[in-house]
């Protein structure tokens, strides 16, 4: 069981930067795959990043050179960095863990782990971004 707790949202200018992270509890934090997650309003949740338990990411192509995420094992924190941010970042995000690792066959072809295996998630933080 994994509970996960999600911070750092807000409202920034385009071209500006924001950093959210999640703490999470629980003792099988550290071998799970964990992402982040976001739903604009109206739109269907999509993934943004998902990092394995080596910390080896993997991104959406719509924010590949802009987002990094990151992991620390040892402080049970997820993190990620936005960078240049558009309007279209806009969106409630959220922090998710999955039971297992991330798949690797589909990392080494620039997938993500698909949403339906991440069982544990946040109650999500808002960023919005103004043109």
């Amino acid at each position: 069981q994994v509970q996960l707790v999600e911070s750092g949202g807000g409202s920034v200018q385009a071209g500006g930067s924001l950093r959210l992270s999640c703490a999470a509890s629980g003792s099988a934090y550290s071998t799970s795959c964990m992402g982040w997650f976001r739903q604009a309003s109206g739109q269907k949740r999509e993934g943004v990043a998902t990092i394995d338990s080596e910390s080896i990411p993997t991104y959406a192509e719509s924010v590949k050179g802009r987002f990094t995420i990151s992991r620390d094992n040892a402080k049970n924190t997820l993190s990620l960095q936005m960078n240049n941010l558009k309007p279209e970042d806009t969106a409630m995000y959220y922090c998710a863990a999955a039971e297992d690792d991330c798949m690797t066959a589909l990392q080494g072809l620039g997938i993500m782990t698909p949403e339906h295996l991440f069982h544990y998630w946040g109650q999500g933080t808002q960023v919005t971004v103004s043109s």
